[in-house]
C-alpha cells in the first residue's frame, strides 16, 4: 500500500519542476559552464546549497533536464504512433507530435544539441540510449512510406539519414529566428508540410 501524498510532498515536488525548468533556461541562455546553482537558486527563490535539497548538483540537474526530455519524446512519440491506424496517418501524427514539442520546448532542445558532453557517463549513455530509441521509432514508422524487397543496412541507413535530416529542420527552427516562436501555429505548419515532404522524398 503506497502512502498518501502529502502537501510537503506536493510543494517539494513542484520546488523540484520549478528548479528543472529555471536551470533549462540559464542552460540555453549561458549555456552549462556559465551558469551556477547560485544563479539557478536565486531564479526559483533559493538560496544555491538549498538547490542540493533537491538535486546532486549542477551535472546531476543537467542530468535530469536532459534525461526528462530524452524520455518525454519517447514515450510521447510512441503513444503518438500507437494512436494511428495506418501509416499514412501515423507519420503526420509523429511529425506534428515533435514540431509542437520542438517549439514548446525550444530551450530544453538547445541544451540537448549543445551540453551533452557535460553530462556524467552514466547520464550520457542514458541519453544515448533514449536518442537511438526515438529514432528506432521514427524509422519503423517511415519505413512503410519506403518499401523495399529486404530489409538492407543500406536501406536501413536511408532511413535514419531521413530521420535524422528531418530532426536537424524541426529542432534548430525554434531557436534560429525569434519569429518561429512566437507565431507557433504558423510555424507548426510550415514545419510538418516540410518534413513530411521532405521523409517521403522519392530519390
Amino acid at each position: 500500500m503506497t502512502s498518501p501524498v502529502t502537501a510537503r510532498d506536493r510543494a517539494k515536488a513542484e520546488r523540484s519542476d520549478a528548479i528543472l525548468h529555471a536551470a533549462a533556461r540559464l542552460f540555453a541562455e549561458r549555456g552549462y559552464t556559465g551558469v551556477s546553482l547560485e544563479d539557478i537558486g536565486a531564479a526559483v527563490g533559493v538560496s544555491g546549497p538549498a538547490v542540493y535539497r533537491h538535486f546532486a548538483g549542477k551535472q546531476a540537474l543537467l542530468g535530469a533536464v536532459l534525461v526528462k526530455v530524452s524520455q518525454d519524446l519517447v514515450h510521447g512519440g510512441q503513444r503518438v504512433a500507437d494512436s494511428a491506424s495506418t501509416p499514412d496517418e501515423r507519420m503526420p501524427a509523429l511529425i506534428r507530435f515533435h514540431v509542437d514539442f520542438a517549439l514548446g520546448n525550444a530551450e530544453v532542445i538547445q541544451v540537448q544539441d549543445r551540453d551533452v558532453a557535460h553530462l556524467s557517463e552514466a547520464d550520457r549513455a542514458e541519453v544515448r540510449r533514449l536518442q537511438r530509441a526515438y529514432i528506432e521509432l521514427w524509422m519503423v514508422v517511415l519505413a512503410p512510406l519506403h518499401p523495399t524487397a529486404e530489409d538492407s543496412p543500406a536501406h536501413r541507413d536511408e532511413l535514419r539519414l531521413r530521420v535524422q535530416a528531418c530532426f536537424g529542420l524541426i529542432n534548430s527552427t525554434p531557436h534560429s529566428t525569434r519569429a518561429a516562436a512566437r507565431r507557433h501555429a504558423a510555424t507548426a505548419s510550415v514545419l510538418v508540410a516540410m518534413a513530411d515532404a521532405a521523409l517521403r522524398a522519392a530519390i
